[in-house]
């Protein structure tokens, strides 16, 4: 995705949910996730405790003069952006659009 425009960057990923600006830097922020959530339960015959967290990924995107310079993500998945794992959902589009 380095090299691509704001609006090819909006076109594929569509409005992101946070943005930041220092200088000719701008950061785009996404939230990326398949809803998937992670249910634990632990307890004994007195009662029980259930623990649920949502998977999911933060992606930023950041730009300088106005292309993609570089890209970075936090989040429980595996590789960076291995197929099928939360931070892939995000860009998948655009990486699709640029094979």
């Amino acid at each position: 995705m380095v090299g691509m425009s704001k609006e090819q960057v909006l076109s594929c990923m569509g409005a992101p949910a946070n943005k930041a600006a220092e200088g000719a830097t701008e950061v785009w922020g996404y939230d990326s996730g398949n809803g998937m959530e992670v249910a634990s339960v632990s307890g004994d015959r007195y009662g029980a405790t259930a623990v649920s967290l949502r998977r999911f990924c933060k992606i930023n995107v950041v730009f300088a003069g106005g292309q993609v310079s570089s890209m970075n993500y936090t989040g429980p998945t595996g590789g960076l952006l291995t197929a099928g794992e939360q931070c892939a959902y995000a860009v998948d589009a655009c990486v699709k659009t640029r094979q």
